[in-house]
């Protein structure tokens, strides 16, 4: 049987980075941001401006009300989103992949042998692995960083999906990589999916 898994993650979390050493260690295909957003693109007439532009974001007017369009006379925020949508498809349709991020989790709910994971970490661990990636930028602007991108992925999630992002009744595994560990996370998440 092919499996999928699906890893969300707070910004600074580690999921990226457990999400390439899980596919790495099954021999699965990882797909990420870069990735879906590039074969979205090669499968729309979304430019790469369009996409930068609109990425991670909802209308201004989200809360006050929407209108209901067919697919060529949406906004294009619900363009790149459906782009996006039919991206992750694609790739899960093969099966043996990890993909992280992009409500990967809510797209591929219906998909029979997926294991959703979600993973967080305390605000320190977060800030602390940041500064040894951004060792330039001031602790002031990683902690705005880190809230203003997991507030926009919540923002985004809650508006595309109609779930919560981080809520546990949407994910089959949450985890803590400041408590666990990146190698002890892998572990988890490759023994269950065995």
């Amino acid at each position: 049987m092919k499996k999928i898994i699906t890893i969300s993650r707070e910004f600074g979390a580690g999921g990226a980075k457990i999400g390439k050493a899980v596919a790495e260690r099954l021999g699965y295909y990882y797909m990420d941001k870069d990735m879906i957003i590039k074969s979205a693109m090669e499968s729309s007439s979304i430019t790469a401006d369009e996409f930068s532009k609109w990425d991670e974001k909802v209308p201004h007017n989200f809360g006050f009300g929407q209108s209901l369009f067919d697919f060529y006379n949406k906004p294009l925020n619900e363009k790149l989103f459906e782009a996006q949508k039919e991206a992750i498809k694609k790739v899960a349709e093969k099966g043996n992949c990890v993909i992280v991020g992009r409500n990967a989790n809510v797209v591929l709910k219906e998909f029979d042998a997926a294991l959703h994971v979600f993973i967080t970490s305390s605000t320190y661990w977060k800030l602390q692995n940041l500064k040894g990636l951004m060792p330039e930028v001031s602790e002031e602007k990683i902690l705005n960083q880190m809230k203003s991108i997991d507030k926009a992925r919540a923002k985004y999630c809650s508006y595309y999906t109609d779930t919560e992002f981080g809520k546990a009744e949407f994910y089959d595994l949450c985890l803590k990589s400041s408590d666990l560990g990146i190698e002890k996370c892998v572990d988890i998440i490759c023994d269950i999916a065995k």
